[in-house]
Formats: C-alpha cells, sequence, structure tokens
C-alpha cells in the first residue's frame, strides 16, 4: 500500500490532537512532587543564601521616640509623648520602675535626682532611688524644669497614665522594663496593667506593643507569661547565641555601633518565637548621617531623641535610593 503525502488539513488535525491530550495530562501526585525542603528550626527560610549576591528591597526603619521626643521635652513625660506625636511619630519608647507602695511609673533611673527636684524637696532622702519613694511622694516631684522653664510642674506619670495618652494619640508603644532585677515580680505587674487598659488584646500585641530589657530573664519571662506579645532583648549577643534567643524574643536591639550588615543580617536569618524573621531596632541615633548608616545596614527600627530627623533621613534615602 503506498503512502500517501499528508495535507495541510490532516497535519493541522494532528497537531489539535496532540494539544489535546497535552492538556488533559494529569497533574503530578503528591508523591510524584519533589519533597518540600523543611528549613533548620529558628532559620527564615525567606532568608537569602550565603551564595545570594541580592537582597530584597528593605522598607524605610520605623522611627521610635526614646523616652518620648525626648530631644525636645523632658524625657518619659506625657509632654514628650504629645510631642512625639505633633512630629507624627508613630511609636513611643519608655522606661517602667517600681515605687516602694508597688505603683508602676515611667522613669529612666533609678534615681529621682537627674530629671527632678527630688533633693531640694526630700534633702534628707540619698540616693534617691525610685523605689525609697512612694506615688504620692513622686508626684509631688517637678520633673520637667530640668530640662526648660516651659515643662515647670511637669510629673512623672504612672504607666497607666502613660498607656492613657499613648491610647488618645492612637501611638504604639516599645516598653523597657528598666532593672527589672531591682523589682522582682514587675514582668507580671507589667502585663497585669497592660491588660487592665486594653494593651493585651490581638490588635495590640500585634501591632501596636513591643516589650525589651536588657535583662534576658525579664524577656524570656514576659514572653512565658504571655506568648503574644512581641519582645526585644536590649543588646549584642554573639552570633552564634542568637538561637537561644530566638526562643523567646522577636528582636534584638544592639547599640548603632553595633548594628552592622553583617551583625543584622544575621539576627534576619533566624525566625522568632512567632515563627517570623527577627527584627533589629538601633539605639540612640540622633543624626541623619547614622541614622541613614543604619538604614543601609538593613535595620527595622530606629530610636532616638529627635524622631523627626530620623524619619526624614531614612525617607530622603529612600526616596534618592
Amino acid at each position: 500500500m503506498s503512502i500517501r503525502p499528508l495535507t495541510a488539513a490532516t497535519t493541522g488535525a494532528l497537531l489539535g490532537m496532540s494539544a489535546l491530550f497535552l492538556t488533559a495530562a494529569p497533574a503530578a501526585t503528591a508523591s510524584e512532587r519533589p519533597a518540600r525542603q523543611t528549613p533548620e528550626p529558628g532559620v527564615d527560610s525567606a532568608a537569602p543564601s550565603p551564595q545570594s549576591e541580592t537582597r530584597k528591597p528593605h522598607k524605610s526603619p520605623l522611627a521610635v521616640a526614646h523616652r518620648g521626643a525626648s530631644g525636645y521635652a523632658p524625657e518619659n513625660t506625657l509632654a514628650a509623648v504629645d510631642k512625639a506625636h505633633e512630629l507624627g511619630i508613630d511609636w513611643v519608647e519608655n522606661d517602667v520602675q517600681r515605687t516602694k507602695d508597688g505603683e508602676l511609673v515611667v522613669l529612666h533611673d533609678t534615681t529621682l535626682s537627674r530629671t527632678t527636684d527630688v533633693e531640694q524637696r526630700f534633702p534628707g532622702r540619698n540616693p534617691w532611688k525610685v523605689s525609697d519613694f512612694t506615688l504620692k511622694e513622686i508626684k509631688t516631684l517637678d520633673a520637667g524644669s530640668w530640662f526648660g522653664n516651659e515643662f515647670a510642674g511637669e510629673r512623672i506619670p504612672t504607666l497607666r497614665e502613660f498607656l492613657d495618652r499613648v491610647t488618645s494619640n492612637g501611638q504604639n508603644l516599645l516598653l523597657e522594663l528598666k532593672s527589672p532585677e531591682l523589682y522582682p515580680g514587675i514582668e507580671r505587674e507589667t502585663l497585669g496593667q497592660l491588660g487592665r487598659e486594653g494593651w493585651l488584646d490581638h490588635r495590640h500585641t500585634r501591632n501596636r506593643l513591643i516589650v525589651q530589657s536588657f535583662n534576658k530573664n525579664a524577656v524570656a519571662e514576659i514572653h512565658k507569661r504571655n506568648a503574644a506579645v512581641k519582645t526585644g532583648f536590649l543588646g549584642t549577643p554573639k552570633t552564634g547565641e542568637l538561637k537561644d534567643f530566638a526562643r523567646f524574643t522577636d528582636q534584638i536591639n544592639p547599640t548603632y555601633a553595633d548594628a552592622t550588615k553583617d551583625y543584622v543580617r544575621a539576627v534576619q536569618a533566624l525566625k522568632g518565637p512567632h515563627h517570623k524573621r527577627m527584627e533589629v531596632f538601633t539605639w540612640t541615633v540622633n543624626d541623619a548621617a547614622t541614622a541613614r548608616k543604619v538604614a543601609d545596614a538593613g535595620v527595622d527600627g530606629i530610636i532616638s531623641n529627635k524622631p523627626d530627623i530620623v524619619s526624614d533621613a531614612v525617607a530622603g534615602a529612600a526616596t534618592a535610593g
């Protein structure tokens, strides 16, 4: 039997049938698909590999008002919170300690002498420790005049008062437990106050609250008592120790001198207790050049006495880039 050459019509029909069979081919079963690689515990699978030569673009870091906008108003006062709000800064940092009668107050130093008139009002109470004074006594102190006459009469706020002001301003809070080793149980008490003020609901713990400390045990205790709360450790652990910290803290927050590209990458290569990439908030940056430098290193937040300068600097750098 002789074979006739294919006509154009026959060729088109055969091609159409081939396309139909290819389209109808079944997808590979789960057993046939390549196995998904499970990342090593504590390692961010989204982090660049050592062989990667490029990094994903990093958004501009957050500007955080250190003790409120403490470059423009007395630190850790409601005036400093309001100044940060006036400058358009969404995140405020503060320090929490405890009075003699068990009240939580917002103050950086463990003594009252630097930022109040305590030496004049209570001359015989040296060394004027916060823990040696009741809240009633502390509320008599002028915590503003040392910074400027226009702030005369500014008071040391309680944590409740501070939270109320941050809430009314629509701001977010980076809360530091200051020297918690001096105040046994302050982790539990701080969480209790946060809960009573409505700061432990999902909206706050997800987007509006971070609790940090220089004390590793205090950070771990916060995570143990309420795993939903985002936490930060202040300091620069060795890179070999970071996996241990990743069990209970979401951030590693070093000084700006330690916030190098290599160190920031080492932190961000890990996942914290909430199974998200660990973050780096660095401190205390008060000039544009340093702000741009740490932003280029990839930090997630910059804590500053003059957060407007930082915010403008990193926004400008992002625009230029």
